[in-house]
């Protein structure tokens, strides 16, 4: 038989099967996921959207390995994740999964520098390379010349832009981003959009972001909308704007 030369499909980066999380409080059970599948191709960028209470952000910490799902089963790179232990947790979360968070999360007494090398410390990398790697990531975030400073010589959005630099240093499969907006003005907020969009197609690293802000939507591939604990839609960039426009137009 003649070979048609085609190329395997590449295996997903995420894969969420009947994920559920509990939690037992006074006598009641809360359900905050309540059984969700999804599926997160290589290289796609995803947020996760819905309102305060919906569990999109115990999602996100599934998939991130922060928080062990009740039941079901979670997949990075074809690891099973809910199986690991913690110390098999803490390799895989340094290696394939790269965050960034709200509040930026920079240690106040280190450097820009030194804080973008704190992965590769956690990973054995030797110090002359993680420092070359470090300042290599500063540099492209546009920051090579603000290395030396600490967090709080830097404006938020400098801040920012040192986390996104500190997630993508250990070349993660996956980039899992906390509301990265959330603590920025408008402009600085669409820089970042910009940046992270930059950095998922130039690196083809899978974003997942969790997020109340409508702008990010245009970074996205799909919108995976949460409520009550269950995948309420999926949605294309076009349809959830569309959504947005009409909603505003009835109030």
């Amino acid at each position: 038989m003649q070979d048609s030369g085609a190329k395997p499909a590449a295996p997903p980066s995420v894969v969420v099967e009947g994920a559920k999380k509990f939690y037992y409080m006074g006598g009641e059970t809360v359900r905050a996921v309540d059984g969700i599948d999804l599926r997160i191709e290589r290289g796609e960028y995803v947020s996760i959207m819905g309102p305060s209470g919906s569990g999109k952000t115990t999602l996100f910490n599934i998939v991130g390995g922060l928080t062990k799902p009740t039941e079901g089963t979670v997949y990075i790179d074809r690891t099973d994740i809910s199986k690991l232990d913690a110390g098999e947790l803490a390799w895989l979360r340094c290696r394939k999964i790269g965050y960034i968070f709200q509040t930026f999360n920079l240690v106040p007494i280190m450097s820009a520098l030194q804080n973008v090398m704190l992965p590769l410390i956690f990973a054995g990398i030797e110090r002359t390379e993680r420092e070359d790697r470090a300042f290599a990531m500063l540099k492209l975030v546009g920051l090579g010349d603000r290395a030396t400073h600490k967090p709080t010589e830097l404006s938020g959005g400098q801040q920012q832009r040192v986390a996104i630099a500190r997630a993508f240093v250990n070349n993660p499969a996956i980039v899992l981003a906390d509301e990265p907006t959330g603590n920025l003005d408008l402009k600085t907020g669409l820089h970042i959009i910009d940046m992270m969009i930059e950095m998922n197609k130039t690196r083809g690293v899978t974003m997942l972001c969790n997020t109340h802000d409508q702008k990010i939507i245009k970074a996205s591939d799909r919108i995976v909308w949460v409520c009550d604990g269950k995948v309420e839609r999926i949605e294309r960039p076009a349809e959830a704007q569309a959504a947005f426009q009409d909603g505003a137009a009835k109030t």
